[in-house]
C-alpha cells in the first residue's frame, strides 16, 4: 500500500494497564489488520516471552501474534550474543522472559564469578540477590540492564521500575549499568530490522516521553505520544523535544 505506515507500539501504558485492555486498544489492532499495515509490540517489559505474552494478551481481549512482539529481553540477548556469544556467563535478576533469551543464545546462568550482571523486571526483588549482585560488580562483572524504566503504570497507581534498581545498585557498587531498552539505539535498530521496515516509513506510539517518544525522535520515527499511561499533558512542555501527536488513547489513532 503506498504511503502505508509501519508502527512500533509500546504495551503498558498504550494496549494494557496492568491486567487490563485500555480503551481503544483492540480497534486500533483491527484497523491495523484491516490495511495490512506492518506492526511490532516493542515492550520494555522483560518478564515474559513473546509466547508467555501472546497468550496473556489473548486472555483479555488482545490477539496479537508471538512474532509480532519484541521485548528488551530480546534485544538484550541479542546484545550479548554479538558482545561474547556461547558460554558467556551471567548472574541474572528478572523472570523466564529474560531467563529463555539468554539460554537461547548459549548463555550460563551462574553464581560462581559470572562475567555479566544481567538485570531485568521481576515480579518480586529479593535483597539477598540484589546484594550478591552488588558484591559482583564490586568484583568487576559488567552490568547490563534490560531497561531504563524508573516507574511504570499499574492498575493501582505507579510501581518502581528497572530502572529505580539499577540506580541503587549502580550507587551501591559505583557500576554504571548499560542500557539495553528504549530509548536506546540499539533497540530500537533492532526493533527496526526485526519488523522489516526504515525509520522514516515508521510511526512509534508510546506512553513516555524518557523512552518512547524520544528513542522515537532519535531514530528518525514519527512519534505519537498516548496519554493513557504515565505521561500527563502538562508534562509534555518540560522537554526539549516533542512527539508529532499527542491523543488521549489508541482511539484517536487512524492508520
Amino acid at each position: 500500500m503506498p504511503g502505508a505506515k509501519s508502527y512500533l507500539i509500546d504495551m503498558d501504558g498504550v494496549l494494557v494497564s496492568g491486567r487490563s485492555v485500555i480503551k481503544g486498544a483492540p480497534e486500533f489492532l483491527a484497523r491495523l489488520e484491516a490495511k495490512a499495515s506492518k506492526y511490532l509490540l516493542l515492550t520494555n517489559n522483560p518478564i515474559y516471552t513473546p509466547g508467555d505474552l501472546s497468550y496473556r494478551l489473548h486472555k483479555i481481549g488482545l490477539a496479537i501474534p508471538p512474532e509480532r512482539i519484541f521485548t528488551s529481553a530480546m534485544a538484550t540477548a541479542s546484545f550479548l550474543a554479538k558482545q561474547r556469544g556461547r558460554g558467556g556467563t551471567a548472574y541474572m535478576i528478572g523472570e523466564s522472559g529474560l531467563s529463555h533469551a539468554l539460554h537461547e543464545i548459549g548463555f550460563i546462568l551462574t553464581d560462581h564469578e559470572p562475567e555479566y550482571v544481567v538485570l531485568g523486571e521481576t515480579h518480586a526483588y529479593n535483597l539477598d540477590q540484589i546484594t550478591v549482585a552488588i558484591n559482583f560488580l564490586v568484583a568487576g562483572a559488567k552490568f547490563i540492564a534490560t531497561n531504563p524504566d524508573v516507574t511504570g503504570p499499574t492498575e493501582h497507581g505507579i510501581a518502581p521500575g528497572n530502572g529505580a534498581l539499577a540506580a541503587l545498585m549502580s550507587a551501591a557498587s559505583g557500576v554504571v549499568p548499560f542500557y539495553i531498552g528504549k530509548p536506546s539505539p540499539l533497540m530500537m535498530r533492532m526493533a527496526l530490522n526485526h519488523l522489516g521496515v526504515h525509520s522514516e516509513d515508521t510511526v512509534m506510539v508510546g506512553d513516555r516521553m524518557d523512552t518512547d517518544v524520544i528513542g522515537g525522535v532519535q531514530a528518525g520515527m514519527e512519534t505519537i505520544l498516548v496519554l493513557s499511561g504515565v505521561t500527563r499533558r502538562e508534562d509534555i512542555r518540560r522537554f526539549s523535544y516533542q512527539p508529532n501527536r499527542v491523543v488521549q488513547s489508541l482511539s484517536e489513532i487512524d492508520p
